[in-house]
């Protein structure tokens, strides 16, 4: 038999008076967990605020800085220099990217685009038994150093109208290495051109009228010779005696005079 009270019952079969506040207990032992693993997370993972708003951009590397520079003065020097220091190596190493449509060995099949061998000194689009696009047959012409060097830097500006899908190499060193190496593809490799010498130092500017000596004008025979005027020489002044500020000047000692040269009075006669 259950025993009835009034707050419900108990374990015996009635109404258990603390189920209330168990149930309070419970959602306020929750909240309590949940507020400490947010203070708790938020101390460990609380950013540093820094002293001055923003973010500190990247320095420039020192090997990107001097790669720039390098560049810069690669596209200033002419083309015949830049073939000069050229490396076939590396150029050969740098054409791998173009292996995917152009064979480069002697013989080689034709592929998305033309066999390379043999380019250079070769008429444009002169490739047996491959279809260049109209623009390409229309450039005519040989393929040489100067616009080889031209179409790898921006071949649809060369040549407008190619659908050859290529962006080209912008650094002009790199295509100095592959046309060197291009250059070397052939049975009989193209010259390269003949580097231009270093201009010769301008010779020093002739001294003005006011820098140069005037000379002696040699006498034609029979007239005689005139002597050249002396050098004029500056006349030294005396030295004036310097006096400090403030003092007072001090008279110049007079010379005493001398009796022998003093002059007798003259006495007035007297009346005999």
């Amino acid at each position: 038999m259950a025993i009835q009270s009034a707050g419900g019952t108990h374990p015996g079969g009635g109404r258990d008076p603390l189920l209330g506040n168990k149930i309070a207990g419970a959602t306020l032992g929750a909240l309590l967990l949940a507020m400490g693993l947010n203070i708790f997370s938020g101390i460990i993972y609380t950013p540093k605020k820094p002293a001055v708003p923003g973010y500190d951009l990247p320095a420039p590397e020192a090997g990107a800085s001097a790669g720039g520079a390098s560049d810069q003065q690669a596209q200033a020097e002419p083309l015949p220099v830049r073939l000069a220091n050229a490396d076939p190596a590396k150029g050969q190493a740098a054409a791998k990217k173009c292996q995917a449509c152009h064979a480069f060995e002697k013989g080689g099949p034709n592929k998305i685009g033309p066999n390379l061998y043999g380019t250079i000194g070769h008429p444009k689009a002169g490739h047996a038994g491959f279809n260049y696009s109209a623009a390409m047959k229309g450039k005519g012409g040989e393929w040489t150093f100067e616009d080889m060097d031209a179409f790898l830097a921006n071949p649809k500006g060369f040549v407008p109208g190619t659908i050859m899908a290529f962006a080209g190499i912008s650094n002009p060193k790199e295509r100095a290495d592959v046309i060197r190496y291009l250059q070397t593809l052939a049975d009989n490799p193209v010259p390269l051109p003949a580097a231009e010498a270093a201009p010769a130092a301008q010779p020093a500017a002739a001294p003005g009228p006011s820098q140069t000596q005037q000379q002696p004008t040699p006498p034609t025979p029979g007239q005689r010779a005139e002597p050249a005027p002396a050098p004029l020489q500056a006349t030294p002044q005396p030295a004036e005696p310097q006096t400090q500020p403030g003092a007072q000047q001090q008279p110049a000692p007079t010379r005493p005079a001398d009796p022998a040269q003093a002059t007798p009075p003259q006495t007035e006669p007297k009346p005999q």
